[in-house]
């Protein structure tokens, strides 16, 4: 009988011990659910004062993510805009925040969405770079170094 319950305990023991590691495995890869800022460049505006844009691509993210603000040092202020054309006309919007789909993919490019940049110093130059933090509803701020380009898109363009 004392043979047969040693039995019995090790053979209770190794089951609860084979459930306490598949609960432990790794079991199926969840995705990086991280939000990726790619691309980042700053267009300088045509006239000195005026405010400049700046452009993106937001990668990633869990369902329900928002884009609701980005911020620099180095800047007055930046504000999330929209460029829409319908015949004739072309207007622009300010937007409180962007809303994007779990696993999106968002590009803020001349021409659609984009952040228009207030107060940029007049160190900021063609060639030298901009430290942009984007900050989202659902998840943690992100920093990124945005490349610094002429009005007319041109990186390192002489003036």
């Amino acid at each position: 009988m004392k043979k047969m319950h040693k039995i019995h305990s090790f053979a209770v023991a190794a089951a609860a011990g084979a459930l306490l590691l598949t609960g432990c495995g790794a079991g199926p890869a969840k995705k990086d659910r991280t939000i990726s800022v790619e691309r980042p460049w700053v267009r300088l505006p045509a006239v000195a004062g005026e405010p400049g844009a700046a452009y993106f691509r937001l990668t990633g993210g869990a369902e329900g993510t928002s884009l609701v603000s980005i911020s620099s040092p180095l800047v007055k202020r930046i504000e999330l805009h929209e460029s829409m054309t319908g015949g004739a006309m072309s207007s622009m919007k300010k937007l409180d925040d962007v809303d994007f789909a779990y696993d999106g993919t968002i590009e803020f490019k001349p021409g659609g969405k984009h952040a228009m940049v207030f107060g940029l110093p007049a160190s900021v130059k063609p060639g030298t770079t901009l430290p942009l933090t984007f900050a989202f509803d659902a998840a943690p701020p992100v920093t990124v170094t945005a490349e610094v380009r002429s009005a007319a898109g041109d990186a390192h363009a002489e003036h």
